[in-house]
């Protein structure tokens, strides 16, 4: 469909339809800059004669501009085909990345849309090469200078930005009411906290069981509950209260750098070469006495030399692609709605219970019973006939609800498209007959708008009722049973893995009832099972029995409840 295009105003004269975007990228800065540039744009727009249909704005919002809610508006909106101008102060209001702002250009160019900017006026390619030039060697200037001034922050002892757990910071102004940053003192409190840490590591618990205890105690931690992970750290990059050499007295500064990712526009830490960085000494800060960190350093050695993590041939598993198990990310904690992750080789267990101590669910699931468990309650329950037969009825009459309220909006939409299309006829004809009035301008531009979106509404065809198979639920039940036989000849087999992960929302385990196990609900997506038992899905060699057309899978939802180890309970079974 061609783009609308505004009819001449009264001058004779066509009125482009134009937007304005404004941006502020630091919470440093005042809101009232969105304000200031959207004023003067709309002041530069009404000296061209420019219709502003529309502004766009992103609040302290800075970085890739995927995630800039504002700024994706505003290129959709432009991509509908009816705006012909964009309008901003400046550049690097749209972005400072090269590569963001020359995508923009193409995209605007190839819609025909002009780019004009307060600063540079209309932007061509010569813009886009030089200014592009200029923001990126600002954005490394900046970055440099920022980075000086920290440098000489860390010389002096100070600290270089963020809160260190163990350490308060220092609020206080200098002579002129300017603050004076970097100062820290210690936190009595959370130093007795970590001076007990690194005595419970040195005398041979585990992280594990100190994060728990510390929990168990409600003793709050550097972001709010304890774990395991916040006590040992990393050991490359020097991170965890264990490792944290500020507890002796030791500033470290430029160990990792910060650079963004040209893919995803998020900042990924990076390891900068020792010799880079930056050390000094503060003893008015140390915590723990040397004689304590060596112990602790000694036997956090020995547990990474015992691990292999010290042989750099050794395999790494994060680097390798392992087989995707049936409820991997689809299990979790009835009481607390953690993960359930791996514990051990074979078992399943709540994160939160096993390693922070903070979920009373402890009992733990082999995995493979588990898969057992939820593969024969798919089979033999997921699809009771009876309940099969209630749905169908059920759907069906929803579906015809919905495809009446469909076809009554249709028919509205309809007879207002000939609505407006009288009304612009109408004042089509008036302006050929000389016809001039206030505001006509501004009732066209309305009218043709009004009409693009009806025509794009109506110019989507009606969704086709399902046909919903007589025989649904053995149908469904004879699917399973191959897919659960195709997964016990190969249980890491992608196709038939794929299909069953598709009949499971999720799996929560529950504490049973009479404390033995765990219990464990099933919740699946209706609209999987009836395209399964519509389908040959699965089983390719068969031929097609029907297929289920699109449905929002969000109208309908199916669980039932399975006893680990216990058989299963009476279905539970929601439709």
């Amino acid at each position: 469909m061609p783009s609308p295009v505004a009819p001449s105003p009264v001058d004779g004269s066509v009125a482009l339809r134009a937007l304005i975007y404004a941006r502020f990228s630091s919470d440093l800065q005042s809101p009232a800059s969105i304000e200031d540039q959207l004023r003067l744009c709309r002041e530069r727009a009404a000296a061209e004669g420019w219709d502003v249909v529309q502004t766009f704005a992103d609040y302290a919002i800075t970085g890739a501009i995927s995630g800039r809610s504002g700024y994706q508006a505003m290129l959709a909106t432009v991509r509908s085909g009816t705006i012909r101008v964009v309008l901003t102060e400046a550049l690097d209001r749209l972005s400072r990345d090269q590569e963001d702002i020359a995508g923009l250009y193409k995209r605007l160019k190839f819609l025909g849309v002009r780019l004009v900017t307060l600063a540079e006026g209309e932007i061509t390619p010569l813009h886009i090469g030089f200014k592009g030039t200029m923001n990126a060697i600002a954005l490394d200037d900046l970055a440099d200078k920022t980075r000086r001034g920290l440098r000489g922050r860390v010389e002096v002892g100070k600290s270089a930005g963020g809160r260190a757990y163990g350490y308060d910071v220092v609020r206080q102004f200098d002579a002129q009411g300017n603050p004076i940053r970097g100062d820290r003192r210690i936190n009595e409190a959370e130093a007795a906290i970590v001076r007990r840490t690194f005595a419970l590591f040195a005398a041979g618990h585990s992280p594990i069981a100190i994060a728990k205890a510390l929990n168990a105690e409600h003793v709050p931690g550097p972001e709010g509950a304890w774990r395991d992970t916040t006590i040992r750290g990393h050991a490359i990059r020097g991170t965890g209260i264990l490792r944290n050499e500020l507890y002796i007295g030791r500033l470290v500064w430029n160990r990792m750098r910060f650079m963004k990712d040209p893919d995803t526009g998020k900042r990924v830490s990076q390891m900068n070469p020792p010799e880079l960085w930056i050390i000094e000494d503060v003893p008015a800060l140390r915590i723990v006495d040397q004689a304590l960190w060596d112990q602790v350093q000694a036997r956090l050695a020995d547990i990474r030399e015992a691990s292999g993590a010290n042989e750099p041939d050794r395999p790494r598993y994060w680097e390798a692609r392992r087989a995707k198990h049936l409820l991997t990310d689809k299990t979790f904690c009835g009481c607390c709605g953690g993960v359930f992750t791996n514990i051990g080789r074979d078992y399943l267990a709540c994160s939160a219970a096993r390693r922070q101590g903070t979920c009373a669910n402890k009992a733990g699931i082999r995995r493979q019973h588990l898969e057992t468990l939820i593969l024969d309650a798919l089979r033999t329950q997921m699809m009771d006939p009876a309940l099969v037969a209630d749905f169908v009825d059920g759907f069906t009459a929803e579906w015809n609800r919905m495809a009446a309220e469909r076809n009554g909006a249709r028919a509205q939409q309809e007879r207002e498209l000939a609505q407006v299309e009288r009304k612009l006829n109408g004042l089509i004809d008036a302006l050929a007959d000389g016809f001039r009035a206030p505001g006509l301008q501004q009732q066209l531009n309305d009218l043709e708008g009004r009409r693009a979106a009806l025509s794009a509404a109506l110019e989507t065809p009606a969704s086709p009722a399902p046909s919903l198979h007589p025989n649904l639920a053995e149908v469904y039940r004879e699917r399973v049973a191959d897919l659960q036989e195709a997964l016990r000849r190969d249980p890491n087999g992608p196709e038939a893995l794929e299909v069953v992960r598709g009949l499971i929302e999720r799996v929560d385990l529950h504490p049973a009832q009479n404390g033995r196990g765990l219990e464990v609900e099933i919740s699946g997506a209706i609209v999987s099972m009836l395209r399964l038992g519509m389908t040959d899905a699965g089983n390719p060699a068969r031929s097609s029995r029907g297929r289920v057309p699109s449905v929002d899978p969000a109208l309908f939802a199916s669980s039932v409840k399975v006893v680990a180890g216990a058989g299963f309970e009476p279905a539970a079974f929601r439709l």
